[in-house]
């Protein structure tokens, strides 16, 4: 028998790649999707795979990080990228860019907030 997949969304920050919950092998698409937020070599960790509300934790925290790193970029852009000697052209174009990474990083980690209360929903339910 064929499960029909749901589109309906938890709320407007779901992320796509993710099933909704409670359809059939939700957890598996969150987890996969929660792997890609993480280096390489944590998400091969076998504790971060066997426990998906840990590697969410663990997302969460890897977004918050690069979300600083972001903002430190684009709080100083103006000042050391004139020293590199890059064109005013170039400069301004990556703080736009630094800006749209910024907005981005913000939706995901919005997006881990909405799966983590999922899985830890689901957890707990068990």
């Amino acid at each position: 028998m064929i499960m029909p997949t749901t589109t309906t969304r938890t709320r407007p920050d779901w992320p796509c790649q993710v099933k909704s919950p409670g359809s059939y092998d939700w957890e598996r698409s969150a987890t996969k999707w929660l792997r890609e937020l993480v280096p390489a070599r944590y998400a091969s960790y076998p504790a971060l795979l066997r426990h998906p509300v840990l590697l969410a934790r663990h997302a969460h925290l890897q977004v918050q990080q690069e979300i600083r790193v972001a903002r430190t970029a684009l709080q100083t852009a103006r000042a050391d990228l004139p020293r590199l000697g890059l064109p005013e052209s170039v400069i301004e174009h990556t703080i736009r860019l630094y800006a749209a990474e910024i907005m981005q990083l913000q939706h995901i980690a919005r997006s881990v907030r909405a799966v983590t209360e999922a899985l830890v929903q689901h957890t707990s339910g068990r």
